[in-house]
């Protein structure tokens, strides 16, 4: 029966009606998205912060027993724990450059011309060699032939000192605004299962919201804390064999180990170094296993601390964490592994969720074959 134009009105009319409340909810959702935007970062860095650092607020409760103000002791823990080591590395980076000028200005810097061993080399020994004496017998010539490249290598180093003083800003502003999460730590966790419910129905939103929560804690501690843990242990190697900018280096090792990459990039040209300058010893040997073996402990702990407490394997956990770090940096290094460990999670309860047979209609055709 084809309907009337008087109900082909009605419908043209409520159609119309549903388009026009569509496109006022998407421009509304467009100017949020705009508005939010500029403190996405921000605001991403602070939930991460504060599920990280919230089991932490539920022990010290129930020793103080107010959310209030054991948020704002670890805030302000947290700000001496970062503040202090970042003031003391700037100090001791100033001095250093320092330093180094006044060096360049009283004409002391000098170049000892490399050894006869160092042309035997296999296949870069002649070039390091060459590189190496003329930078001992002319360096200004030698500063004047890569003045471009060493132009460029200062305007992108800047640039880099640049952006990790302004991160290093919003890392604060976050943690100030994490702390103000953890205060009301128990509405935002009812507030989190009910936001996941709605998307994705009541039976899966708690253990969507638990899945999250624990991943974002398993990769805090197994590459964060796993990076940190190297650090120690590579840095007390360097200062202990008095090798120059120790700091430094196992600073580089903390940031490398958080972007994934292994530590063995700092460890062997140091190991390198040693050998060269200090010669074949028992001090040296030991030094250089040490370390060497130091740098590779992320093999080792990486399986033990990165999967641990998440229902999902620890690959999926590491190969969200490396695929989110490559495509959205530090924040894609939580967020990865978030994404995926949902993902993962829906998709085998949609394997699973199959209709199963009817015992009548598998009867039916057991009898017709």
């Amino acid at each position: 029966m084809l309907p009337t134009p008087t109900t082909r009105r009605v419908l043209s009319r409520e159609l119309l009606d549903v388009l026009i409340r569509a496109g006022l909810v998407a421009v509304l959702a467009i100017f949020c998205v705009r508005i939010f935007l500029p403190f996405l970062n921000l605001m991403v860095w602070a939930v991460i912060l504060a599920i990280t650092l919230y089991p932490l607020q539920v022990r010290l409760r129930r020793a103080l027993g107010r959310d209030g103000l054991v948020a704002t002791l670890i805030v302000i823990v947290a700000f001496a724990v970062i503040l202090l080591p970042t003031y003391l590395l700037g100090v001791a980076v100033a001095e250093s450059i320092e330093r180094a000028m006044d060096i360049v200005r009283n004409g002391e810097f000098r170049i000892p011309p490399p050894a006869e061993s160092v042309a035997r080399w296999p296949l870069i020994g002649q070039r390091v060699y060459d590189f190496w004496q003329q930078a001992s017998t002319d360096l200004t010539g030698l500063v004047h032939k890569f003045a471009p490249q060493l132009k460029e290598m200062s305007l992108a180093l800047l640039g880099m000192v640049t952006g990790l003083g302004a991160g290093l800003l919003i890392f604060f502003v976050a943690l100030i605004v994490a702390g103000i999460f953890m205060a009301y730590g128990e509405k935002g966790h009812h507030s989190a299962v009910q936001i996941a419910s709605r998307i994705s129905g009541p039976e899966n939103g708690p253990q969507i919201t638990d899945l999250c929560t624990a991943t974002i804690r398993a990769v805090a501690q197994g590459v964060v804390g796993i990076a940190f843990i190297q650090m120690l242990l590579i840095g007390v190697a360097f200062v202990v064999m008095g090798i120059p900018g120790a700091g430094l280096l196992a600073l580089a090792v903390l940031l490398i180990g958080i972007m994934q990459l292994p530590a063995t990039l700092i460890t062997i040209p140091v190991i390198a170094f040693v050998i060269v300058t200090e010669g074949v010893s028992v001090a040296t040997i030991v030094f250089s296993v040490y370390v060497f073996v130091a740098g590779l402990a992320d093999n080792v702990l990486k399986p033990l601390m990165l999967g641990r407490g998440v229902a999902v394997p620890m690959p999926v956990v590491l190969i969200g964490a490396l695929g989110g770090m490559v495509s959205g940096g530090v924040i894609g290094l939580f967020i990865g592994p978030v994404m995926l460990a949902v993902g993962y999670q829906l998709f085998w309860r949609w394997v699973r969720d199959q209709p199963q047979p009817q015992p009548e209609r598998a009867k039916e055709e057991q009898h017709t074959t």
